[in-house]
């Protein structure tokens, strides 16, 4: 059985910090980093939890990352803006942006934060439910290095693509689904190969373009669409809008850091938001609790709706802690000294 180590959420936050910091993150980043990792942690995420942080570091340490950037703000019209992250986290440029997502929003019931130049490990469900915890409806996606073999294919193109929503409601945290439009995210085959398990069948090929349960094999290989060609389709979707059209990279123009001069990890996010009561009016209230029908609707059924998983591992780990493999704890606290 594999030893765990426990932590509570401040101890979970001050590990982060610290790491970051001890790096080389200034500050800002390594505090912006710890909110996104922490709150994976406490909402049982594992894939984008503390482990993170090692990639972290080692982007850091291999030149993929600015640890001292300050993201710059472009007002590009009156439902757009930009933020150009000069190469450093996406996440702080995520919290530069999010105020003037939300007044335009607000003024035209429609906007986009176009993030461009960012280095991005993410979950974007934070992001997203920042957004509609302000009551706005809210959209995000972001390319990925090229991860994924397009459905048919057999070899790496496409990212992982993943692709959040969130909707505000009256009570209670809002209705959130997050998820790579890959069969799983990369993380996920990462922490069955740390923990020396197979994978299932159907969720990568090898570098032979011959499917596997080996993680290894598969890391070297690629990963599968969920869906087939729908998922293909879905993730081509979020290529495009979130590279071309906001003016970045696709997925395969880009590539994890290595050392090397020849191209870096950054890329581009998209993220949507959607003001229901500038759209809708004295209807917003109204059209609001309609859907609460449908939410009901769901769960008497004896379904889960996406993310209530999520939001009762956060009231336990709220409690409890969080725990991790004892391998890992041992792992980030060699790196806390850099």
């Amino acid at each position: 059985m594999q030893k765990m180590a426990k932590l509570s959420l401040d101890e979970a936050w001050t590990l982060s910090v610290n790491l970051l910091e001890g790096n080389g993150f200034a500050a800002a980043h390594a505090e912006a980093i710890a909110r996104s990792v922490v709150a994976a942690q406490r909402d049982e995420c594992h894939s984008h939890g503390l482990y993170r942080l090692i990639d972290c570091v080692r982007t850091l340490k291999q030149g993929g990352v600015e640890p001292n950037a300050v993201p710059e703000i472009i007002d590009q019209a009156p439902s757009v803006v930009r933020v150009d992250a000069k190469s450093g986290s996406s996440l702080l440029a995520f919290e530069y942006g999010r105020h003037h997502l939300v007044e335009k929003t607000r003024a035209s019931g429609v906007a986009i934060l176009a993030v461009n130049n960012a280095f991005h490990f993410s979950a974007l469900w934070p992001e997203v439910e920042a957004l509609a915890e302000q009551g706005l409806v809210s959209l995000a996606m972001t390319p990925s290095h090229a991860y994924v073999a397009p459905a048919g294919g057999d070899s790496p193109l496409l990212g992982t693509n993943p692709i959040a929503f969130s909707w505000p409601r009256p009570e209670g945290p809002p209705f959130t689904f997050d998820f790579a439009t890959s069969v799983v995210a990369r993380g996920e085959v990462e922490l069955h190969r740390r923990a020396g398990k197979s994978l299932p069948a159907g969720w990568a090929l090898d570098n032979n373009g011959q499917p596997t349960t080996d993680p290894t094999d598969a890391l070297a290989g690629a990963l599968l669409p969920f869906g087939g060609h729908k998922g293909s389709a879905l993730s081509i979707m979020i290529e495009l809008l979130a590279g071309p059209l906001i003016g970045d990279q696709l997925g395969h123009q880009t590539r994890p850091a290595d050392g090397s001069r020849e191209g870096g990890p950054q890329h581009g996010e998209f993220i949507l938001a959607i003001d229901p009561a500038r759209l809708l009016g004295p209807e917003a209230e109204a059209r609001l609790a309609q859907a609460e029908v449908l939410f009901e609707g769901i769960i008497d059924q004896g379904a889960r709706l996406p993310s209530q998983r999520r939001h009762e591992a956060r009231r336990r780990s709220q409690l409890e802690g969080v725990e991790i493999p004892a391998e890992l704890y041992q792992e980030l606290a060699e790196l806390m000294n850099g």
